[in-house]
């Protein structure tokens, strides 16, 4: 048994091999996973059910294994915030970078998008696109 928050051995696996500059999506139950991300990222189903596992739950263990450079986040036709925002903005230590839904989705298709997670989060809009930052010496 590991001593970290994180424990879901793919996610561990993939983060493990992934270094800066590598991407992981968190996105919600209604998110295309097939179609909008990149076809080559290995994908993660955690949507067990409605509302478990939430995006925010996923990204409270990813935040505890891997440090942060950028948080891209989806926003609602017509440009409107998410509620969910608030809670990104609480969680990550960077500045979120809002793209509208298609540049979201096109985003999500680079190809150094290592890592997809499904969760089954039912709050609309609750996607988020991490960037991998460093980890400097000690």
């Amino acid at each position: 048994m590991l001593k970290s928050k994180l424990l879901h051995p793919t996610i561990l696996g993939v983060l493990g091999t992934s270094g800066h500059g590598s991407k992981v999506l968190i996105a919600d139950g209604n998110y295309p996973f097939n179609t909008r991300a990149n076809a080559a990222a290995e994908r993660v189903y955690l949507n067990l059910m409605p509302g478990m596992v939430t995006v925010t739950d996923a990204l409270e263990a990813l935040l505890s294994a891997i440090p942060v450079e950028a948080a891209h986040v989806m926003l609602k036709d017509g440009g409107a915030e998410p509620e969910i925002f608030a809670e990104f903005r609480q969680m990550v230590d960077v500045e979120l970078q809002p793209l509208e839904r298609f540049a979201f989705y096109e985003a999500a298709r680079d190809r150094d998008v290592a890592l997809v997670i499904a969760t089954g989060e039912q709050r609309l809009f609750a996607n988020i696109l991490l960037t991998i930052g460093v980890v400097p010496p000690a």
